[in-house]
């Protein structure tokens, strides 16, 4: 019988080249200081483990689509070049929402210190009870789109088409770009 070999150790001696892939956040909030909280989490995405803040929008004021009793929001979209797979980053995306406050209780639509939703994660589809990517309904609403445009008017929302085909055809009423953030 021939010997006994030694157990397989694999020996990194260079660094690996991982794949960056386009990440897109939307960006909400209406409670407790809405712009500091926008600003914020820009500054907390820069920190995500493997990812880059490649590009951020200008912030908007945005009429709420859930209900009206509740305060204007603020809104912005980034684009993250990351390592991190698309339910890695839902999970810190989520992390940096509850440091903000963030309750999942409540009325849907209703009133969040922060809201972060992953827009896109470059051309993928991804259809699971937790994660929908493209977000369901990035392609209707101006608020999300309006500062997508900003940084990105060329991406394709898979099954829709472009950003900027999509903007062109939503109803932008209620959304105003700030002067300055």
């Amino acid at each position: 019988t021939p010997p006994s070999a030694p157990a397989f150790k694999p020996v990194r001696r260079w660094p690996l080249k991982l794949i960056m892939v386009d990440a897109y956040i939307g960006l909400g909030s209406n409670l407790d200081d809405p712009q500091a909280h926008i600003i914020r989490a820009l500054e907390e995405l820069k920190q995500l483990p493997g990812s880059c803040l490649v590009g951020r929008s200008s912030l908007y004021v945005t009429s709420p689509v859930g209900p009206q009793s509740q305060p204007d929001y603020i809104n912005a979209a980034c684009r993250l070049g990351t390592e991190l797979g698309a339910h890695d980053l839902l999970e810190q995306l989520q992390a940096i929402e509850h440091c903000h406050g963030r309750l999942r209780e409540g009325e849907q639509w209703g009133p969040r210190t922060l809201d972060l939703d992953l827009l896109l994660y470059g051309s993928e589809i991804i259809d699971m009870p937790d994660l929908k990517v493209p977000h369901s309904e990035l392609h209707r609403r101006c608020f999300v789109l309006q500062p997508l445009h900003e940084i990105a008017g060329d991406v394709v929302v898979p099954g829709h088409g472009s950003v900027s085909d999509l903007l062109a055809a939503a109803d932008c009423n209620g959304v105003r770009k700030l002067d300055h953030d």
